[in-house]
């Protein structure tokens, strides 16, 4: 069954408690409504409905699901309940946060708290229109990074993978923390005795295991896409989609651009994350996060080698010839 538009639930619907406000995003697997609660707060309503198996026409409630599709919507649904208790268990700073769920209208729904802010695609986006260059600082990268990867591992341990982290998915509050948004994707496939039911995936953003049945996913798979979201930061575009990397990888000539706007160090963290062997990227959210802190301290290494070799060099200016041989010797050893 082809993909379908979906007709989003009425304005001023109520639902479980619930009134309806208006619907504020759509994706393959859902659709995010704003909604109030009884006591007047702010909610956001997440609605279980892919649009390749169910269709719901303008007016009705209940979506039509032929038989064909009937088996994996339920798959699908299981998964999609069993998320929502597996996110309501974790409270982090970084991790939206669930409140609630329910089941309605054939489906189930999601409720999580409602926060003002925007996503880091929005901010990108913003700074690229006004020709910001580069568009977010080194030291916005690795602090902002790092309290999502606090968060996604939170997530693992819970036995959760993300399977759609971009930016449009990483959303900042009003005082610029990030939270870990849309788990459209995720299903709990760490689990081997559960069915899985395949994501979709979104291009640049996806390792080349997304884009095969049976692929080995595991944390590395959210670590591609940790790097992929750097380097969109970075550039104000995706990488390369991974499938087209495989056969002609243009990858390294986006890297040498950046040269000079960020550190080698950081750029390096960022290749390796972005390896397209599974075995090859971190293996841990724990292990990247380790490399994305240290090389802020490394960075110092080269100005004290050079402060060493410059004063050697004012030693050594008054012997001559043996002085360049000496000199040569130590850019040698600081290349």
């Amino acid at each position: 069954m082809a993909s379908q538009n979906n007709a989003p639930l009425p304005d001023g619907l109520e639902i479980a408690g619930y009134r309806i406000v208006k619907k504020i995003a759509s994706g393959g697997f859902s659709i995010v409504y704003l909604a109030y609660d009884e006591d007047g707060n702010a909610v956001a309503i997440k609605e279980y409905l892919p649009s390749s198996l169910a269709l719901r026409r303008p007016g009705e409630l209940v979506p039509a699901i032929s038989a064909e599709n009937l088996p994996v919507f339920r798959i699908g649904l299981k998964c999609f309940f069993e998320e929502g208790r597996a996110l309501a268990r974790i409270s982090h700073p970084n991790v939206v946060s669930v409140v609630n769920f329910f089941r309605a209208n054939d489906t189930v729904y999601m409720v999580m708290a409602y926060e003002s802010g925007r996503s880091l695609q929005d901010h990108i986006i913003r700074r690229r229109d006004k020709g910001e260059r580069p568009l977010v600082s080194e030291r916005f990268i690795r602090k902002m990074f790092n309290q999502v990867m606090n968060g996604l591992r939170e997530v693992h341990a819970n036995k959760l993978l993300h399977l759609d982290l971009k930016p449009a998915n990483i959303y900042l509050r009003m005082d610029g923390t990030p939270i870990l948004l849309d788990f459209g994707a995720a299903r709990q496939t760490l689990r081997a005795d559960q069915p899985k039911l395949y994501p979709m995936y979104t291009p640049g953003f996806a390792p080349p295991e997304l884009y095969v049945k049976n692929g080995n996913l595991g944390p590395w798979t959210d670590i591609y896409s940790i790097g992929a979201s750097m380097f969109a930061s970075m550039v104000g575009a995706p990488p390369q989609p991974a499938d087209q990397r495989k056969t002609n990888d243009r990858m390294e000539d986006h890297f040498r651009k950046l040269e000079g706007m960020y550190s080698r160090e950081l750029i390096q963290v960022i290749r390796w994350s972005l390896r397209l062997e599974p075995l090859e990227r971190p293996q841990s959210v724990f292990a990247l996060q380790k490399a994305l802190r240290e090389p802020a301290v490394e960075q110092k290494e080269p100005d004290l080698i050079e402060k060493v070799a410059t004063r050697l060099r004012t030693m050594l200016g008054s012997i001559g010839k043996g002085a360049q041989v000496g000199n040569t010797t130590i850019e040698n050893n600081t290349r």
